[in-house]
């Protein structure tokens, strides 16, 4: 079993209040200490309040996507400059939704993880086939494909990023890939990174599709499963602090 610290990452996605964020980490923070390392990615309106909410509390927080730039005229848009200033430790880039809603290319995803950790945030950087590529075999190519760019644009500093297998297919869908499943792809990727760098045996590889209280043990038990991000599970308090408790 790996001895890395494991790490359990809430994606909230567009779920939040202020009533709902302030009950849901009350929730969570009532469970200190963490039996593993634990963080929020939220929605960008509550970054400031959940900065407050977080400080020196041992929960880290981060956003769902940034920006390939750092500022001017792109609407909408969040750069790395911005989420820095809110402490942000993490950001997700890559997910599937943004990739299929936002038609993110693998090289978009790359320049985004690039231009976060220049910014000294961890990118967690998402990877996953659709159900019509794993029924076609296809899944070893996908997550190489998806990787790959990344890779390429980051050379050593590869070894600084988390990356989250998400099978599509099992995404929001309340199915989940096996553990044999999940780790095949886990020590697929856990290979691909050893032959760019040396920290490859140290990177946190999590799993993320249908994370649960009732399978997070048995998944995260798996040789190169070292942690989940979490969707649904993460935005009810009790399900998440028993899913890092299952990290233990």
């Amino acid at each position: 079993m790996s001895q890395r610290h494991k790490l359990v990452v809430g994606n909230w996605k567009m779920h939040g209040s202020h009533a709902a964020n302030a009950e849901l980490l009350q929730g969570i923070l009532a469970s200190r200490p963490f039996a593993a390392e634990a963080a929020v990615c939220v929605p960008f309106p509550y970054l400031s309040e959940v900065a407050v909410t977080l400080a020196n509390s041992g929960l880290a927080w981060g956003a769902q996507d940034c920006s390939v730039h750092e500022q001017g005229a792109y609407t909408g848009e969040v750069s790395s400059v911005m989420l820095a200033e809110f402490g942000c430790r993490y950001v997700i880039v890559g997910h599937s939704e943004r990739r299929a809603y936002h038609g993110e290319s693998d090289q978009l995803v790359a320049d985004k993880a690039k231009v976060a950790l220049a910014r000294g945030i961890t990118p967690i950087v998402c990877v996953g086939e659709t159900l019509a590529q794993r029924e076609a075999g296809e899944t070893a190519a996908v997550v190489k494909r998806q990787l790959s760019a990344v890779v390429h644009a980051l050379g050593q500093c590869i070894g600084e990023v988390v990356v989250a297998y998400e099978p599509v297919w099992a995404i929001g869908t309340g199915r989940t890939a096996s553990p044999e499943q999940a780790q095949e792809v886990h020590a697929l990727l856990r290979a691909q990174l050893a032959a760019a760098t040396p920290r490859a045996s140290e990177m946190k590889l999590l799993y993320g599709g249908s994370v649960k209280p009732d399978n997070a043990v048995t998944l995260f038990g798996q040789a190169d499963i070292d942690g989940g991000l979490i969707g649904g599970a993460a935005l009810k308090a009790s399900d998440f602090v028993a899913i890092l408790r299952a990290a233990s």
